[in-house]
């Protein structure tokens, strides 16, 4: 395939989110321009985000109403992850009305939202909430601005966070695949950015630009294959994502992730989705070997070893913003 037939691919009408991100996101075609609006208006009525409202309750919950945040990955908290990434909004009623439950019943000790049990935040459910309602068009709400001052405290001064956050965590906690955090603020206006927010992201930039996205430890798998949805897991492509959204796509401390992500491209310019999570055998064996009933049951809507729409476009645009040497304008809901 050619750069142009990658790209019709992308825009083939059957998936109307990949469209719609090809559209603003690879293109620079304006909120106003008419085919985005027509592939907007069509993201809640064909393709993976209308299947998710499918299988939505008209209670706003997917699955099990007590729980927000069980079964993984198929209950509210996961469904309103990936709907976000497929450019749904508040816009859509039932979206809407989705996310106004799940902030209701996340508040954030101290005010705000992406507070597990007890209101305590966590990094991996607090910066997935915050960067999710942001491009689900909260980004303005006074909830979720809450949650990011909650980001800039519980980032560790030396740069980064720990996914188990506590006051005095050591240096030794901060861990790559405590990518959250960062991800949030990588799709935050900077408008809305304070000071402290705006060193925050500085030290956690370069906690991974030192370590050049992946060294951290032995040699971790899953990290060096890319997936979707992510849940709260991290790979190169996820680091990628993120850095270049913030502005980093010129450091030559990209060039490993860089490497691996061309090395990873067909010859027919397309990219395959590597696996879905979770990806790692041992994790069932320590979390689940005592109750196979609460194993997590995969969300997945391309399939393994496959070209993948997402994952292309995903590579397309860290890409796109490397040759460019700009972040992708954010996107307006």
């Amino acid at each position: 395939m050619t750069a142009s037939q990658v790209l019709d691919w992308l825009l083939e009408p059957d998936q109307p989110s990949i469209r719609y991100l090809t559209l603003t996101q690879l293109l620079g075609r304006k909120p106003s321009d008419a085919e985005v609006r027509e592939a907007k208006a069509q993201i809640p009525k064909s393709g993976w985000a209308a299947e998710i409202l499918a299988r939505r309750d008209p209670g706003g919950w997917w699955v099990r109403e007590r729980s927000l945040y069980t079964p993984k990955y198929v209950s509210t908290n996961w469904n309103l992850l990936a709907l976000s990434d497929l450019g749904a909004s508040r816009t859509i009623p039932e979206v809407r009305a989705s996310c106004e439950l799940w902030m209701d019943r996340s508040p954030l000790k101290g005010g705000g939202v992406g507070g597990s049990s007890g209101g305590h935040g966590h990094l991996c459910y607090t910066g997935n909430m915050a960067r999710s309602l942001v491009k689900l068009g909260y980004g303005s709400d006074p909830r979720v601005r809450k949650a990011f001052e909650w980001l800039v405290q519980t980032a560790h001064p030396k740069g980064g966070w720990s996914c188990f956050w506590y006051a005095d965590a050591p240096s030794s906690a901060r861990n790559l695949d405590s990518w959250e955090g960062l991800s949030a603020f990588s799709v935050y206006p900077r408008s809305r950015w304070t000071p402290a927010m705006r060193e925050c992201v500085e030290r956690g930039a370069e906690y991974y630009l030192e370590r050049e996205l992946h060294r951290q430890g032995a040699r971790y798998e899953p990290w060096y294959r890319f997936h979707w949805p992510v849940h709260y897991y991290y790979d190169l492509l996820v680091g990628l994502e993120v850095l270049t959204a913030l502005g980093y796509a010129d450091d030559p401390r990209l060039g490993f992730a860089l490497a691996l992500l061309r090395k990873k491209r067909r010859t027919d310019g397309r990219w395959n989705l590597d696996a879905v999570h979770p990806d790692a055998p041992w994790y069932y064996e320590k979390f689940y070997r005592d109750h196979p009933k609460q194993r997590p049951v995969t969300l997945a809507f391309e399939r393994p070893g496959r070209p993948s729409k997402m994952i292309t476009l995903r590579a397309l645009t860290v890409l796109s913003r490397v040759e460019s040497g700009r972040p992708s304008p954010p996107r307006s809901n």
